[in-house]
């Protein structure tokens, strides 16, 4: 789809159609480092991305995660954090068919799914999502096919800053504000 096409429906459209919710994890759920010591993988993940997701799920959307490189360590936060979906398909097929398999599973659009990516692989995803997201500091061709790119950075609350914007469009936010300010 070129990017003409890709701009004429509003971010604010695009923000209240999503029900789903995936995102890359190395350089956008982490900062893109890997610590590998002994028989231990370490990834550092952001606090407030993971109550992000937790949110995003409690207010009804589906989550997700595609990654090309398979880690335990991914799927331990995954756990931890009970994501709907971990794909880590080794880069044995592509982030797009690994989706499209998703979506169809779950009966879901790419209309009603976001992406969120950092780099070239993520170029099939973020070029087919109804809301596709780059984190502050994708690589340009990630940032180009992107209908926004956060402020923040992978691995600093860029997934976090994404999915407040769909709550919000979605008038999902401001019930977890009131909830916890009890």
């Amino acid at each position: 789809m070129d990017m003409s096409k890709k701009k004429k429906l509003s971010l604010k459209a695009r923000l209240a159609r999503i029900r789903l919710f995936l995102c890359d994890v190395d350089g956008v759920l982490t900062d893109g480092s890997i610590f590998i010591g002994g028989q231990r993988e370490f990834k550092r993940f952001n606090i407030r991305d993971g109550l992000g997701l937790v949110l995003a799920r409690r207010a009804g959307l589906k989550v997700g995660w595609v990654s090309a490189r398979p880690s335990l360590a991914t799927k331990m936060r995954a756990d931890e954090l009970k994501v709907d979906f971990l794909v880590q398909q080794g880069d044995n097929i592509s982030k797009t068919a690994a989706i499209e398999k998703l979506l169809a599973q779950e009966k879901l659009s790419w209309a009603e799914t976001c992406f969120v990516g950092d780099d070239i692989i993520d170029l099939g995803p973020l070029t087919r999502a109804g809301l596709a997201v780059a984190v502050g500091d994708a690589v340009p061709e990630a940032r180009a096919a992107a209908h926004l790119v956060t402020k923040a950075v992978g691995g600093r609350g860029a997934v976090r800053e994404a999915i407040e914007l769909i709550l919000r469009a979605q008038a999902k936010w401001q019930p977890f504000l009131k909830s916890y300010s009890a």
